[in-house]
């Protein structure tokens, strides 16, 4: 269950990555261009959103999509 639960999640963060692109009407070649990645990082990113490093999420939300990344710690 604990796997599975880390796989939905890291889902969701490939999808919230797509549907904010496509928010600012940018294709996954201006987002690579961007952050200086192949477009087909961002496709793997926006597909499966695992194994991705903080660094690189930061690029993506704040140098890419010109957004700010909050992460949440709950206990």
């Amino acid at each position: 269950r604990d796997q599975l639960d880390k796989e939905l999640e890291s889902l969701r963060i490939g999808i919230k990555i797509r549907a904010a692109r496509e928010k600012r009407a940018m294709t996954q070649a201006e987002l690579a261009n961007r952050i200086d990645k192949k477009l087909s990082f961002i496709s793997k990113v926006e597909n499966d959103g695992g194994n991705i490093t903080l660094k690189t999420l930061y690029d993506i939300v704040e140098r890419g999509l010109g957004g700010k990344l909050k992460i949440e710690v709950r206990l």
